[in-house]
C-alpha cells in the first residue's frame, strides 16, 4: 500500500456522461450556448460598470466582482467539459485536476461571501441612507471584496493540497464531469479524515454563516421598509433588493439541494444533469437577473453602444469613396470620434438588445 502514492498518478479519467453519447451531444449544444452567453453577459456588466461614471457605486462594484467570479468559475471547467462531450479521451492531468479543483472551490467560496457582503451593502443603503456614502467608502469596498478573494483562495488551496496528497489506488475514474473534491476523495485509499474535517470547517464558514448574515440583513431591511409611510417608497426600496434576493435563493437553493439531499449508492443521471445545469446556468442568470432588467444598466449600455456605433461611422469615413474633391464629406466631418469612443463594446449588444426578447 505504501508504494501507491500520488507520484504514480499522472492523470484522471472524468467519467461524466460517457455512458450516454446522445445526451453528451445535446448537452454540448446547450452548454456551449449558455457558456457563450455567460461570457458575453458578465463581460458586458464589467465593461459597463467601469466605463459609465454613473455606475461607479458600491453596488455595481460588488456586481462587477460577482461577474468576474462567474466568468472564472465557469471557465475553470466548461471548456474542458465541452471538449469531453465530443471526445472519447476524457482525461485530465494530475496538475490540471488540482488547478481545476482549487479554482472551483475558491470562486464558489468567494461567491458565498460576496453575496453576504452585497446583502450588507443593501442594508446600509436602505437603513442608513444619509450615512451610506460615508460608511461604504471606496477603501471599505476594496477591503470587503479583497478579503473574501484572499481568504477563499487560502482555504481552497489548503483543501486541494491535502486532498491531492492522499494516495490513490485502483482505476483513477472520477464519477463527475470535473475534478470535484468529493468525487476525487472517493478514489483515495488512505485516511481522508483530515481532508473531510477541513471540508466540514470550510462548509460551516462559507455556507451557514454567510446565509445567516444575509437573512439577518434582510430582516432588518424588511423592518425598515415597513416603516416607510408611502407605498411608492416601499416599492422602490424593495426593487433595489429583489435582484440580489433572487440570486441568493437560486444559489443557495441549488447548493442545499445538491449537498443536503439523501445520498444514493449509485448516482442517478438526472442528478448529474442537474449538477451540470446548475454549474453552467446559474452564472448566466446572474447578469440577466441583476442587470438586464435594470434601468440604469440598460441606459448605460445603450449610451456606450451608440458611442461605438458613431465611432464605426467615423472609421467608414476614412475608407476610399467617402471623400469629395475638396476633402471629407461634411457628414463625416460632423462625426468626430471621442478618445474613448473607439473602445471595443461588442458585448454590449447583449445588454442592449436581449431585454427586448
Amino acid at each position: 500500500m505504501e508504494t501507491l502514492n500520488m507520484t504514480e498518478v499522472s492523470e484522471f479519467f472524468l467519467k461524466g456522461f460517457s455512458a450516454y453519447p446522445v445526451l453528451e451531444r445535446l448537452l454540448f449544444l446547450f452548454c456551449s450556448t449558455v457558456y457563450l452567453v455567460t461570457l458575453l453577459g458578465n463581460t458586458a456588466i464589467v465593461v459597463v460598470s467601469v466605463l459609465d461614471v454613473r455606475l461607479h457605486t458600491p453596488m455595481y462594484f460588488f456586481l462587477s466582482n460577482l461577474s468576474i467570479l462567474d466568468i472564472c468559475y465557469t471557465s475553470s471547467f466548461a471548456p474542458l467539459m465541452l471538449v469531453h462531450f465530443l471526445s472519447t479521451q476524457k482525461t485530465i492531468s494530475f496538475i490540471g485536476c488540482a488547478v481545476q479543483m482549487c479554482v472551483g472551490l475558491s470562486t464558489g467560496s468567494t461567491e458565498c461571501l460576496l453575496l453576504a457582503i452585497m446583502a450588507y451593502d443593501r442594508y446600509l443603503a436602505i437603513c442608513w441612507p444619509l450615512q451610506y456614502p460615508m460608511l461604504m467608502n471606496h477603501r471599505l469596498c476594496v477591503l470587503l471584496v479583497g478579503t473574501p478573494w484572499a481568504f477563499s483562495f487560502l482555504i481552497s488551496l489548503t483543501e486541494t493540497v491535502i486532498a491531492m496528497k492522499l494516495p490513490f489506488c485502483g482505476c483513477h475514474v472520477v464519477s463527475h464531469f470535473a475534478c470535484e473534491i468529493l468525487a476525487v476523495l472517493k478514489l483515495a485509499c488512505g485516511d481522508t479524515s483530515v481532508s473531510e474535517a477541513f471540508l466540514l470547517a470550510g462548509s460551516i464558514l462559507l455556507l451557514p454563516m454567510p446565509l445567516t448574515l444575509i437573512c439577518f440583513s434582510y430582516a432588518l431591511i424588511l423592518v425598515s421598509i415597513l416603516r416607510v409611510p408611502s407605498a411608492a417608497g416601499r416599492r422602490k426600496a424593495l426593487s433595489t433588493c429583489s435582484a440580489h434576493l433572487t440570486v441568493v435563493v437560486l444559489f443557495y437553493g441549488a447548493v442545499i439541494y445538491m449537498y443536503m439531499k439523501p445520498k444514493n449508492k449509485e448516482a442517478h443521471v438526472a442528478d448529474e444533469v442537474f449538477t451540470v445545469l446548475y454549474a453552467v446556468v446559474t452564472p448566466m442568470l446572474n447578469p440577466v437577473i441583476y442587470s438586464l432588467r435594470n434601468k440604469e444598466v440598460k441606459e448605460a449600455a445603450k449610451k456606450l453602444w451608440n458611442r461605438k456605433w458613431t465611432s464605426s461611422r467615423n472609421l467608414q469615413c476614412l475608407l476610399p469613396g467617402t471623400q469629395t474633391s475638396h476633402g471629407f464629406d461634411e457628414t463625416c466631418l460632423a462625426l468626430l470620434p471621442s478618445p474613448s469612443g473607439v473602445l471595443p463594446y461588442l458585448p454590449l449588444l447583449l445588454l442592449t438588445f436581449l431585454p427586448a426578447f
